[in-house]
């Protein structure tokens, strides 16, 4: 009996701390300055003379980014890795 009673604390203790994450909502982790939001640029491969440039035809070319950056998230507002409230709104009947 106290194997079983074991048991159903603990699957839904293992199914939370294997990533259902409860308390998300609470925790406002990406409200916080992260360490990717420090990156910058670096300048092109310099190649020193005699030696052959590698090939870049393949290579992956980044527009330049013209716009303001987004405004940043306050409070209580969701992560963008959380999906947005969705409600279908039903057209009124005739």
């Amino acid at each position: 009996m106290k194997l079983v009673r074991s048991l159903l604390w603990l699957v839904p203790l293992a199914l939370t701390a294997a990533g259902c994450h409860p308390f998300r909502h609470f925790s406002n982790a990406c409200h916080k300055e992260q360490p990717y939001m420090q990156a910058g640029s670096i300048p092109p491969l310099k190649v020193p003379a005699g030696l052959d440039a590698p090939d870049t035809t393949t290579a992956l070319r980044l527009p330049a980014l013209n716009e303001p950056a987004p405004p940043r998230r306050k409070g209580l507002e969701p992560c963008l890795d959380e999906p947005p409230p969705y409600k279908v709104v039903k057209p009124p009947q005739a």
